[in-house]
């Protein structure tokens, strides 16, 4: 051994050590680096659910408002028609009462006369409207427009509501009155609550003076209560349209992540808001998991790395005492193709021949004196290291196995070796020659046609028979887990009559690209699409109720749908669709029934689909309400 390779030999452990602190470093700092992306990936997907719900319903309060103004406009053109007679008003006094019964979002309407007083309900209220803002807007300022004012409590029952008012002229094109409009603030409180979007989420609407309208939840607390002197309406950075917006509530002192939107119309300001520590609680107990399991594997890798450097120690005392030659035996293995070694009865590597950098990627002198049998996979070494132990012992004389082992540069590669014992003059066992060809590619070649056997050649998804297997294996396994499994028929509508008139080919190609389009939906380790048979699919969906096996049907029909193959058979649509059926159940709470009972659910959803004029999914549950219409038709 020369001086370079012996102090190559002596740095080697501790470069091994230094690639061992390395690694371990690296693995903490890109799982710390993912953690922190995926806490900013969901607080961005949290702003955007609220700019979301905030753009909703800031339409929703415009609407409302337009509502209430279209029938205002029309009570003010009347009573600049005709005027503010007896006969009059009672006419219109009946006209807002129908309109208010017809529409549950008006709270109120009123006729008010130009000194205040209440024309429409004589004798209810004890007080006139001369004070309030509204009134005194509309008696001195001649613009004609809809006014929106602060929420104020409701003359009538006491409720806070929002007013909407317009003036009207008399003959003389002086002050007439006001023709007034309200929306309760608890309907537009009790309309928020249809949005679920965190246990400890609000959704608030404020008058521009900072005002609260309404609020979910709380609305009795919150409303009427200012909040003008707060950031969103002072700081000049927030005075933009919309955005998002993190803060501490003034109102409930909870961090919030939320998103708010300026009506362009009408002064109003709506603000959705979401917990923050909700918000990312799942996402702090998955990283604390996570991270366990990273730190771990960390201690793993320094306890596995310091075994290793132990070995190459221990190594570089054997390579100094393994100087014995065998001419003739080096002579026939260097000169062949194969990877020849010698094994001695401590396991270790005495002899390699030079194909080894072929056949493994390592050099015969980075091998010597290494264990034999470190690079074999731990699922074959068992069986290799049996075979070694009964040819060491001399119950074999030779044995021929295959196995996975490691390459250097390739990762892991099949071998196939013939072993057999070499003995001492005295008969005694001393070792064991191997001779170890490289048959990854014999091995790509079986692999492919096992694929082959389970693959449909035309569409590239499973066919037939492997949905069969993995729908028995995942009904066992849902039944085991005591977890849902969801199947997803889907036909395409006409396809014998595409067929006809664009011809096979086609065909062919349409039916690939629906495959391409299912596939893309098979996004879980667990999915699995197939192809049914003919111009039938099938998706399989672990765990999944049937909610979500909707969702992902209805995707797939848009996708088919938007597609916009060409078919002019298809008569309804004019372009390829496709019906699918859908059901989904609990194994485990279904224990007479089998794999069979979830297919022919499935099939029976898409025959509805199908008898209901097709281009649609219906689940299983919906078969019974669609029979009959179908039945109909």
């Amino acid at each position: 051994m020369s001086a370079t390779q012996r102090a190559g030999w002596s740095r080697l452990p501790l470069r091994a050590a230094a690639f061992v602190a390395l690694t371990c470093a690296t693995i903490l700092g890109v799982s710390g680096w993912r953690e922190w992306t995926a806490r900013d990936a969901v607080l961005k997907d949290a702003e955007m659910e609220m700019a979301n719900v905030a753009r909703s319903l800031t339409q929703h309060a415009e609407d409302s408002l337009d509502l209430l103004d279209s029938g205002v406009v029309g009570v003010v053109s009347r009573l600049e028609m005709d005027g503010t007679a007896p006969v009059t008003i009672a006419k219109l006094r009946t006209l807002l009462d129908v309109r208010k019964k017809a529409i549950a979002r008006i709270h109120s309407l009123a006729i008010i006369d130009d000194q205040g007083n209440w024309l429409t309900s004589p004798g209810t209220i004890g007080t006139t409207f001369s004070d309030d803002a509204f009134f005194r807007y509309h008696q001195l300022s001649p613009k004609r427009e809809a006014h929106v004012g602060r929420p104020v409590k409701s003359l009538l029952d006491g409720e806070w509501v929002v007013t909407l008012s317009r003036r009207f002229s008399k003959q003389d094109g002086s002050f007439g009155g006001v023709v007034l409009a309200t929306i309760s603030s608890n309907y537009l409180s009790h309309f928020y609550k249809q949005f679920e979007i965190g246990r400890n989420s609000s959704v608030s609407l404020a008058h521009g003076d900072g005002l609260i309208v309404a609020r979910n939840p709380s609305n009795e607390t919150f409303v009427g209560r200012s909040v003008a002197d707060k950031p969103l309406f002072r700081e000049p950075s927030l005075q933009r349209p919309s955005g998002a917006y993190h803060f501490t509530s003034p109102l409930d002192g909870a961090e919030r992540v939320s998103f708010f939107n300026r009506s362009g119309r009408f002064p109003l300001l709506l603000l959705a808001t979401v917990d923050k520590d909700e918000l990312l609680a799942p996402w702090r107990a998955a990283a604390i998991s996570r991270m366990l399991y990273v730190l771990a594997l960390v201690m793993l890798i320094a306890v596995i790395g310091g075994v290793l450097v132990r070995q190459l120690q221990r190594g570089q005392r054997m390579a100094v005492a393994l100087t014995e030659t065998e001419a003739h035996f080096r002579l026939l293995a260097e000169g062949s193709s194969d990877m020849v070694t010698r094994i001695g009865l401590d396991e270790r590597l005495r002899y390699v021949s030079p194909s080894s950098v072929r056949i493994v990627g390592w050099r015969p002198n980075q091998l010597i004196g290494t264990p034999a049998l470190a690079g074999i996979n731990p699922e074959d070494l068992p069986e290799v290291q049996a075979i070694v132990d009964a040819m060491k012992r001399g119950e074999k004389e030779e044995a021929r196995l295959t196995y996975r082992n490691s390459h250097r540069q390739n990762g892991e590669i099949w071998l196939e070796s013939t072993m057999r014992v070499t003995r001492k003059d005295n008969g005694q066992v001393d070792g064991v020659v191997a001779i170890s060809r490289d048959i990854t590619e014999h091995k790509r070649l079986e692999t492919r046609l096992e694929t082959l056997a389970i693959e449909d050649s035309l569409t590239g998804l499973a066919n037939r028979r492997r949905f069969d297997e993995r729908l028995k294996e995942e009904w066992a396994r849902a039944y085991r887990d005591r977890s849902s499994l969801a199947l997803l028929m889907i036909d395409v509508d006409h396809f014998k009559a595409y067929n006809d008139e664009y011809g096979h080919p086609a065909g062919d190609a349409c039916l690939r690209l629906i495959a391409k389009i299912i596939a893309a939906e098979a996004q879980r380790a667990g999915d699995l699409a197939a192809r049914y048979g003919g111009e039938e699919f099938a998706m399989l969906l672990p765990n999944i109720d049937a909610g979500g096996c909707a969702r992902i049907g209805e995707r797939i029909r848009n996708a088919i749908h938007e597609a916009g193959l060409a078919h002019g058979s298809n008569e309804a649509a004019g372009c390829v669709t496709a019906s699918l059926g859908g059901a989904a159940c609990r194994p485990a709470f279904e224990r007479t029934a089998g794999v069979a009972a979830l297919v022919e659910a499935a099939d029976r959803a898409l025959y509805a689909a199908k008898a209901a004029g097709r281009n649609r999914l219906v689940m299983s549950g919906e078969v019974m309400d669609l029979l009959p219409k179908a039945s109909g038709q």
